[in-house]
């Protein structure tokens, strides 16, 4: 799950997997082009292996408390982890996965 700038719409996307599914003999039948309204969220870059994950969970949930903010699930259920970078092929020191928590004011 990426954020798409404006630009892109259903056509583009389209575009976009026959290029990947040509050049790159990717399989794409997964993909999906969704827009959707999350709410108000906190979200953190985590820099490392994923098994180091709930230290910033624990970071993030400092600044929710600081900050007046719970966990909601009922906005999207449960949180969100976007990928940014390969694992089969960055060392997972160097790995970057954005964490979101849907959250609401108390």
């Amino acid at each position: 799950m990426i954020r798409q700038p404006e630009f892109v719409t259903d056509d583009v996307f389209k575009y976009a997997l026959e290029t990947v599914q040509k050049k790159k003999r990717l399989n794409t039948d997964k993909a999906r082009f969704v827009t959707f309204t999350e709410g108000l969220c906190a979200q953190c870059m985590h820099l490392g292996a994923f098994d180091d994950e709930p230290a910033t969970f624990a970071k993030m949930k400092g600044f929710m408390d600081q900050n007046g903010l719970v966990h909601d699930p009922s906005q999207t259920g449960r949180h969100h982890e976007i990928y940014l970078s390969d694992p089969r092929k960055t060392e997972p020191s160097k790995r970057k996965t954005i964490l979101r928590y849907p959250v609401k004011r108390i």
